[in-house]
């Protein structure tokens, strides 16, 4: 008998930054992930890199305050940790939250 599971796979995505990026997509596969400890440098530059382009889209609409939420799962691909942006769901390993808001103009006297 077949069953018909929702399965996801990702694709990878690269950041102005250069670093990888997952991002979750519908149907999938899976990677043996190992037991070796692995370098968390891919998951932050993922962070930094993800951070940066939205702060250049913010800068052009420059708007007085911004915040945005997402999700990422920490995945192993060629031996290196990466990070996913994933759903809202709760595969998410790390829930990041980037806000930004323009100083206030101060007054003169």
């Amino acid at each position: 008998m077949a069953f018909s599971e929702s399965r996801s796979d990702t694709v990878p995505v690269q950041l102005p930054n250069g670093s990888l990026v997952k991002v979750e997509v519908a149907q999938g596969g899976r990677e043996d992930v190992g037991f070796d400890v692995k370098s968390f440098k891919g998951v932050t530059d993922a962070i930094e890199g993800v951070a940066e382009a939205i702060t250049a889209s913010l800068q052009k609409v420059s708007p007085s305050k911004a915040s945005v939420k997402f999700g990422l799962e920490i995945q192993v691909e060629q031996g290196s940790l990466i990070a996913a942006i994933v759903r809202g769901t709760g595969k998410t390993n790390l829930e990041v939250t980037l806000e930004w808001e323009q100083p206030k103009k101060s007054e003169k006297s």
